[in-house]
């Protein structure tokens, strides 16, 4: 069996580890967005395809078995174009999306994607539904669709932001005319003079996160729903300072498609079709 996996995540490093000692000929696809990026065992290919039919054209070519999208949750380009290029090929394909995460309440992201359909979340967080939380209450969540719609929200909600969303989505965030402390692993093409860059790469401790929030005075977070535990220490620092927390939900899966949230099941999955 041979298999494509989309990768770029500590998830389908994982993968691509168990696969390859149980004998599978796996191909690692790394974007190529990341300098330094820690590679995955096996062959690795780098860079796009060139669109859906380079794409196709590329599974044909290589004669690939199945295809695993373990790309970032926000990667929503290449999953769209791997649903396109399975359902055409008839090559199967399984998307392996790690659990999203929860907030103070218990709740996850109202709309956020979720293995086997839509998540159902609860409204009380929702920015966009009225009757929430006061924007600005210690240590609330508020869930949003967008960058643009956090960017919307932030001059409610604080006045020192703590920005982690990545490099590609700082733009959004030019014009709020709040202090803005934005954390990525790589540097944008153009450097902003709008807000202090800081370049890290996690993972990030807790105490560290504490004394950041502290350091710069931040009283309100913005990320997206990554999910996974790189970079979660930003949320529990939060929350033991009071902090809001905006909420960049998840795009949607493509209609149809399957997906699973650990490695294990992708395994599983695989073993049942060699």
């Amino acid at each position: 069996m041979k298999v494509l996996l989309l990768g770029g995540t500590g998830e389908a490093r994982r993968l691509a580890d168990l696969l390859i000692a149980q004998g599978v000929d796996v191909v690692s696809s790394l974007a190529g967005r990341t300098t330094n990026a820690v590679l995955p065992v096996g062959a690795v290919r780098h860079g796009g395809f060139g669109g859906v039919e380079g794409l196709i054209a590329w599974l044909r070519a290589e004669q690939i078995d199945a295809l695993i999208d373990a790309t970032h949750p926000f990667a929503a380009t290449m999953t769209e174009h791997a649903a396109e290029a399975a359902q055409r090929t008839g090559i199967p394909l399984l998307v392996l999306r790690r659990p999203g995460w929860t907030d103070p309440a218990g709740h996850a992201g109202p709309g956020a994607s979720t293995p086997g359909g839509p998540g159902s979340g609860d409204s009380r967080h929702d920015a966009s539904v009225s009757g929430t939380p006061s924007p600005g209450a210690r240590g609330v969540w508020h869930w949003v669709d967008s960058a643009a719609a956090a960017a919307h929200l932030l001059p409610q909600v604080g006045t020192r932001v703590f920005l982690t969303i990545g490099r590609q989505g700082l733009a959004a965030f030019s014009r709020t005319g709040l202090w803005t402390l934005a954390r990525c692993v790589d540097p944008p093409a153009v450097l902003p003079d709008w807000c202090t860059l800081l370049l890290a790469r996690g993972p990030f401790a807790l105490e560290s996160e504490l004394d950041l929030l502290r350091e710069h005075q931040i009283d309100v977070l913005v990320t997206k729903d990554s999910g996974g535990d790189q970079t979660s220490a930003k949320l529990a620092a939060a929350r033991q300072l009071g902090v809001p927390v905006i909420v960049i939900r998840r795009p949607p899966l493509p209609p149809g498609v399957q997906a699973v949230e650990s490695v294990d099941q992708v395994v599983e999955w695989l073993r049942a079709r060699r």
